[in-house]
């Protein structure tokens, strides 16, 4: 089937994505998607056709950004199904996830620089009252701009965007609109039910012309009539001559953590799992005598997180957890240790935590729990500690060496 005839039979059907924040759904979700992983994903996932009409993208996001199901899993059942050559583009597309996470990990100091800019946007937002305006008519869809205005409703009553959207929206927020692109970035982190520190914050950085730079991204009436159907057409709403923005700040490449392989854990342990790892006990050696959850969504953002983004990380930890108590407080040190003496154990093994706001709660809870004699052991997934050695430079130099990290994590390829 032609592209064009696609979109034409898309229009008269309907398929919405069930965001249902269970392990189940979103095997469910790739389930239903796996078939259309090959040539139809590749001539037809850039159009965004509409929350009401998700059959061109998987929508799986949400579950792999908290790993409800992980990247090895699609990977086998997008292979199995499909040769490589066939499924390369959606390949790319889950490898663009894991490349943000290993350019973030070698690049750490980009975190607290976009919070120190967030932080210091809010403050103006209380002294500007242009800027507080501007800010204000954006993030309630008043802006005149209808696609953009669109994109914010569905994002605040959905939690998602179809990547296309996120990059026009990121386009006309920081170049038409004029706002800061820090306060940009947390509108996404903390509405998206897969708002994650390194995918967003790059992302982001990207459209800025920051992250490859001096080469912004700009969005075009052109493309998003195109690319949506002729569903938004902003004739002479967008500013197309722009300058990419700049920054003082040199982000040095750094070497990545250690971590554990998953088969040196040892002797009795309390298992925590947090939202960037539901899944962790799947490749531990085995059980833990107890185990507890970790929330740290609140830590995205000074500013309160959406509804979807909030529901959904705290209904995916009970899935994962079973019925296990779940720590919500920001400070997790104190219900770890009593949690550890309940058990009677003195080690706590934990899904390693990429830059973001879990990393920083366990890095605070670190103190009080070496105090008490109680040893946190960070678990790395093979995927990881193969994958992100590639993620030094621009994503080419990672797409070009997925067929060997493929082969190397024994998948199909």
């Amino acid at each position: 089937m032609k592209t064009n005839d696609f979109i034409a039979d898309m229009m008269g059907t309907s398929e919405r994505a069930d965001f249902t924040p269970t392990r189940a759904a979103g095997l469910a979700r790739l389930d239903l998607f796996v078939e259309r992983a090959g040539d139809l994903y590749d001539r037809c996932r850039n159009y965004d056709l509409g929350p009401q009409q998700r059959t061109n993208v998987s929508a799986l996001s949400p579950w792999i950004r908290h790993r409800l199901i992980t990247e090895t899993e699609v990977l086998n059942t997008i292979l199995a199904r499909h040769t490589f050559e066939a499924a390369e583009r959606f390949v790319n597309e889950i490898f663009w996830r894991t490349y943000f996470k290993g350019w973030l990990e070698h690049h750490p100091s980009v975190w607290p620089t976009y919070q120190t800019g967030l932080q210091r946007q809010i403050n103006s937002l209380e002294k500007d009252r242009r800027l507080s305006a501007s800010y204000n008519e954006a993030i309630a869809a008043q802006t005149g701009i209808t696609c953009f205005d669109a994109w914010v409703d569905e994002l605040t009553q959905t939690g998602y965007l179809h990547n296309h959207a996120r990059m026009w929206f990121a386009s006309i927020w920081i170049f038409t609109l004029r706002l800061p692109w820090e306060l940009g970035a947390d509108f996404f982190l903390r509405n998206l039910m897969d708002g994650d520190p390194a995918s967003n914050t790059l992302a982001w950085r990207w459209v800025a012309g920051l992250q490859t730079k001096g080469r912004p991204y700009i969005a075009r009436v052109s493309n998003i009539s195109k690319f949506t159907d002729k569903r938004h057409c902003p004739t002479h709403q967008l500013n197309t001559n722009v300058t990419a923005l700049s920054e003082d700040t040199e982000h040095l490449l750094v070497n990545i953590p250690n971590a554990i392989h998953p088969a040196d854990i040892k002797g009795d342990y309390l298992l925590l799992i947090t939202e960037e790892d539901m899944q962790i006990a799947d490749v531990l050696p085995h059980a833990p005598v107890a185990k507890r959850g970790a929330l740290a969504t609140d830590a995205r953002s000074p500013l309160p997180l959406g509804t979807a983004a909030k529901t959904f990380a705290r209904r995916a930890m009970q899935d994962a957890c079973a019925g296990t108590e779940i720590i919500e407080t920001p400070v997790w040190s104190n219900a770890l240790i009593s949690a550890c003496g309940t058990a009677g154990v003195k080690t706590v093994v934990t899904g390693y935590a990429p830059v973001g706001p879990v990393a920083t709660a366990l890095s605070n809870a670190a103190p009080d729990l070496d105090k008490a004699g109680i040893t946190v052991q960070h678990v790395r997934r093979p995927f990881d500690t193969i994958a992100w050695p590639h993620a030094t430079k621009g994503f080419f130099k990672m797409k070009k060496s997925i067929p060997s990290i493929l082969q190397k994590l024994d998948l199909s390829a």
